[in-house]
């Protein structure tokens, strides 16, 4: 027997979505000017030059998503692989040249050349 899902849309924290990522970028300034020891403090936990409390913060983001996705449904991808030849396509021919023109246009020139 199939259990069937109620849609009941979407909850408070992701109608807020946009509130919630400015009020933590707003947070993160504030903490940065106000107690620059603490930045400081979580820069010496490096390792090759990426922040392992970053890494855990983008891993603790991430793994609620990776929980919802269907992995039985990648068996099936063979039989329409019209998304993944769209994906593909963006992702290799499309991104990589936009990306490109967003860092020519707001990065120093110097900076793209290195």
């Amino acid at each position: 027997m199939i259990k069937e899902e109620k849609n009941t849309g979407i909850n408070f924290f992701q109608r807020y979505l946009t509130v919630w990522v400015f009020l933590c970028m707003i947070v993160g300034v504030l903490l940065g000017h106000f107690a620059p020891a603490l930045p400081a403090f979580s820069n010496k936990f490096e390792y090759s030059r990426i922040s392992i409390p970053m890494a855990v913060l983008i891993w603790v983001m991430i793994y609620p998503m990776m929980l919802k996705v269907d992995f039985r449904s990648i068996q099936n991808v063979g039989k329409n692989p019209k998304g993944l030849f769209v994906t593909w396509i963006v992702n290799w021919l499309i991104k990589p040249f936009t990306m490109y023109g967003f860092a020519f246009l707001f990065y120093p020139i110097h900076v793209i050349i290195m």
